[in-house]
């Protein structure tokens, strides 16, 4: 009984150890300079991804709204952490628009529910092209790199 009780210890500890290292983590992260959220509270997922080099353009929901009431041309790239489907896209995505010199404004629809509907989004990843104010061409899922590579010569760069 004694054994057990050790054992038993020992795992509460180590549990309590991880939660501990996970909090100190997450708080170094938020507290970077790499965090564009703001004060949000924001999900675990979110909070992994604020290091990842392929999510390093994120937008806020205010920010496109004001852009887009501006008549401003945006790229905007609505995705969500937890989209393995994005998981697998934005790392050929973004190195192509970084290539091609377009800017791509990244929109987590994972902590702003609300993009879903205000822009009607069915999917994840989706990509809307806005030109004076107005909504002129999007696509939703993973494209091939050469569709991307059209996509991007023919409605974003229009060559």
């Amino acid at each position: 009984m004694k054994k057990l009780l050790i054992i038993g210890s020992i795992i509460v500890v180590l549990f309590a150890a991880v939660i501990v290292l996970t909090n100190v983590s997450n708080n170094n992260k938020l507290s970077s300079g790499n965090n564009p959220y703001g004060d949000k509270k924001l999900k675990q997922e979110t909070i992994d991804q604020l290091d990842d080099e392929n999510y390093q353009n994120i937008m806020l929901p205010d920010e496109l709204e004001a852009k887009i009431e501006a008549g401003e041309d945006v790229n905007a790239y609505f995705f969500s952490p937890i989209c393995v489907h994005c998981q697998a896209f934005t790392p050929k995505l973004m190195p192509i628009a970084d290539e091609l010199g377009v800017d791509i404004a990244q929109l987590n629809v994972y902590e702003y529910g609300g993009l879903w509907d205000e822009y009607h989004i069915d999917a994840t990843p989706t990509f809307i092209r806005f030109e004076d104010g107005k909504e002129v061409n999007r696509f939703e899922g993973a494209l091939q790199e050469e569709d991307l590579r059209a996509f991007m010569n023919t409605v974003v760069l229009k060559k």
